[in-house]
């Protein structure tokens, strides 16, 4: 049993339900709840939502580019980290090993990442226009250290993974996933922070850059 289930299991002795896993009857209660509840006031984000992504990343400090297909994202990448001298080393989501990495000139291990990485390409799950943030879900392929852990993190975007909203990025959890995945991540911009001084700090807590492949 993990600890998750442990936790769960005291909350419904709590509750007086004893050890029993939850009835197919309470799980449909749930869903239908969760399938009927209404949203709070949402701000009105019509038009081009990935214009207006484009343009909420590069307010929180991202950079972005856009090519046609996904087989083309490792000659931007290349292009990227040459026009900012940046080393061409680090590690990539397992999920995304088979693009030609290396026909670009870069050296990226499949694999979480390690304190000496340089680079980490993820890929996201989805991107949310109002705010320019990437919605991140861990995984054994998509490890969440690969986008925290390197100082310049790259996220390659599907175009048609672009929503409105954050709550649109968990209705896609809620119909996708058959379970939540350990971590979510939401990340709008590089790491920063402004706590010394009011001295705006980029790279405190994790990467120094964020820079976004829009694919499609």
């Amino acid at each position: 049993m993990t600890a998750r289930e442990r936790i769960l299991r005291r909350i419904r002795r709590a509750q007086g339900r004893g050890d029993r896993a939850p009835s197919a009857a309470e799980r449909e209660t749930i869903d239908s709840y969760l399938r009927s509840h209404p949203r709070g006031p949402l701000p009105d984000i019509s038009g081009d939502l990935v214009a207006r992504f484009c343009d909420r990343a590069r307010a929180a400090a991202s950079s972005w580019d856009r090519v046609a297909g996904l087989d083309d994202a490792p000659a931007a990448l290349r292009r990227y980290l040459d026009a900012n001298d940046l080393p061409k080393s680090g590690c990539v989501w397992p999920e995304l090993a088979r693009l030609d990495w290396a026909g670009a000139g870069l050296a990226l291990a499949p694999r979480a990442a390690l304190g000496e990485d340089a680079v980490g390409v993820s890929g996201a799950f989805c991107a949310i226009a109002e705010t320019g943030t990437l919605m991140l879900v861990s995984g054994p392929d998509s490890p969440a250290s690969v986008s925290l852990l390197p100082e310049t993190h790259v996220a390659l975007v599907p175009v048609g993974r672009v929503v409105a909203h954050m709550e649109d990025g968990w209705d896609f959890a809620r119909s996708e996933l058959r379970t939540l995945p350990r971590a979510v991540n939401f990340i709008s911009g590089p790491s920063r922070t402004a706590d010394i001084e009011q001295t705006l700090v980029l790279g405190a807590h994790g990467p120094y850059r964020v820079h976004i492949i829009l694919i499609g």
